[in-house]
C-alpha cells in the first residue's frame, strides 16, 4: 500500500455537499490535493452505487488517487476499485482478503485497540481509529477516544492509523500529535463553501507537522 496517499483520506457523504453533486465536490477535494477517496454511501441500491462508483473511479485515476469503496466488495471488484474499507458488521477481515487478493487494500474501521489489533492480525492494511473528536456521525459508538487513546493504538499497531471523527482544519495539527498516518475526514471538505481550498489548507497542516 502507498501509505502517503493515505495522509488526506476523504470519506463521502452525499447528504453533506450543501446541495452540491458530490462527484463535483469530490473534484474540488481532488484538484486541492486530496489523493484517497472512500465511496461511503450505505444508503445507496446496487446499481446507483455502482454508477456512482464508475464516476468516482473515473476521476481518481485522472487525479491518480486511490479509491476505497465502504464495505461492498463486489462493487469494488466492479470497478476495479484499490480496495474496502470494512468494520465490525461486515465480512472478516481475513474473508475479504481471499475474495480480493493480495494486490488490493483492506482499511478496517476501529473503535477501540483490541478490535484494531485483531483486524491487523487478520491481515488488514490499515486502521481508521475514533471517533477523535465529538461528531453526530460516530455518535453512536460512545465517548470521542482523544488523542491520548489514539496514540495508544499507533503504539499498539504495525500498520498505519489514520485518525478519524470531528478532525478538523482547527484541531487536527493536535490529532497529528499522536504520530498517525493520516486524517479521514468528511464535513471538513464536503461541507465548506470551498471544497478544494480546504483540502489544500489541512494538506498544508500534515506537511508543518511532518517538518
Amino acid at each position: 500500500m502507498q501509505t502517503a496517499e493515505f495522509r488526506l483520506y476523504l470519506i463521502t457523504d452525499r447528504y453533506q455537499t450543501c446541495g452540491r453533486p458530490l462527484v463535483n465536490v469530490v473534484r474540488q477535494a481532488l484538484d486541492g490535493g486530496v489523493r484517497a477517496v472512500q465511496l461511503r454511501e450505505k444508503d445507496l441500491p446496487s446499481a446507483e452505487m455502482y454508477c456512482l462508483a464508475m464516476e468516482i473511479r473515473r476521476l481518481t485515476t485522472e487525479y491518480g488517487a486511490q479509491l476505497i469503496i465502504n464495505d461492498r466488495t463486489d462493487i469494488a471488484q466492479a470497478v476495479d476499485a484499490d480496495g474496502v474499507q470494512i468494520g465490525v458488521s461486515s465480512l472478516p477481515v481475513a474473508i475479504v482478503r481471499q475474495v480480493l487478493g493480495r494486490g488490493k487494500i483492506i482499511g478496517y474501521s476501529a473503535h477501540a485497540i483490541d478490535e484494531a489489533v485483531h483486524a491487523q492480525a487478520n491481515g488488514a492494511d490499515f486502521v481508521t481509529f475514533g471517533p477523535v473528536y465529538p461528531t453526530p456521525s460516530k455518535a453512536v459508538y460512545g465517548e470521542p477516544c482523544g488523542v491520548n487513546k489514539l496514540s495508544d493504538a499507533v503504539s499498539a499497531l504495525e500498520i498505519p492509523v489514520i485518525g478519524l471523527g470531528g478532525i478538523s482544519e482547527s484541531n487536527a495539527i493536535e490529532a497529528l500529535s499522536a504520530n498517525i498516518m493520516g486524517i479521514a475526514v468528511i464535513s471538513a471538505i464536503l461541507a465548506v463553501a470551498d471544497p478544494r481550498a480546504a483540502a489544500s489548507s489541512l494538506l498544508k497542516k500534515i506537511e508543518e507537522r511532518a517538518s
